[in-house]
C-alpha cells in the first residue's frame, strides 16, 4: 500500500467518505450534492462507498447526473442496508477492509463530509496510514458548519499530550467550503 509518489501526480480521483443517513440535516445532504456536481465539473472521478442512501446517495447521484465518472465500492453484506446505486459502476467486495483498500488504491486524495461512526472510522484509518508513512495523499475534512470541529479539538488534544507530533496536524486540512476544499487540493475552478 505504500504510495510515496502520490503528491507528485495530479489528482484525478477523489475518495469521499460520508454518511449514509437520510434523516440527517438537509444542509449536509445539500453539501454532498453540491460536492458531487463540483467533482464532475472539474472532471474528477468520485470513488465512494457505493450506496444510494444518505449523503452517499446524494453525492453519487449528483456527480453521475452532472456527467462525472463514479466508482462505488460496496461490501456484499451491506447491499440491502446501503442500497447499491445501480446507475454507476461498482466493485463488489466481501469485507469492510477490502472496501477501504480498493477505495484507497483507486484514489489520489480523500475528502471527508459529515458522517457518523462509519465515516469517522474510514477517515481515521486513512489518517493512521498517513501517520505511518504508508501514503502522502491529501486528506480534507469538509463541513460548512464546523461539524468536524470536535474531531480537530481531539486531534489537538493528542498533540498537546505528546501522543501525536505537532507537525502531523498540518497534514490534515479543515475546509469550510467546497471551493476551499478544492483550493487546498490545488484544483482550480472549472472554466
Amino acid at each position: 500500500m505504500a504510495d510515496s509518489s502520490a503528491l507528485d501526480r495530479p489528482v484525478r480521483s477523489i475518495c469521499v467518505y460520508c454518511g449514509s443517513s437520510n434523516t440527517t440535516k438537509p444542509e449536509y445532504l445539500d453539501l454532498a450534492a453540491r460536492f458531487g456536481v463540483a467533482l464532475a465539473a472539474r472532471g474528477l472521478r468520485l470513488v465512494y462507498g457505493g450506496g444510494a442512501v444518505g449523503l452517499m446517495g446524494r453525492l453519487a447521484k449528483a456527480a453521475h447526473e452532472a456527467g462525472g465518472q463514479v466508482l462505488g465500492v460496496m461490501p456484499r453484506f451491506l447491499e440491502r442496508r446501503e442500497i447499491t446505486y445501480e446507475a454507476v459502476p461498482h466493485r463488489m467486495v466481501d469485507t469492510m477492509h477490502e472496501r477501504k483498500h480498493v477505495m484507497f488504491e483507486e484514489s489520489d486524495a480523500f475528502v471527508v463530509l459529515p458522517g457518523g461512526i462509519g465515516t469517522l472510522e474510514e477517515a481515521v484509518e486513512t489518517l493512521s496510514w498517513r501517520r505511518l508513512d504508508l501514503h502522502r495523499k491529501p486528506i480534507v475534512f469538509l463541513s460548512e458548519d464546523d461539524f468536524w470541529a470536535p474531531f480537530f479539538t481531539l486531534m489537538q488534544h493528542t498533540v498537546d499530550a505528546n501522543l501525536t507530533p505537532a507537525s502531523y496536524r498540518d497534514t490534515v486540512i479543515d475546509a469550510r467550503s467546497v471551493e476551499e476544499c478544492f483550493a487546498a487540493l490545488g484544483l482550480t475552478a472549472p472554466a
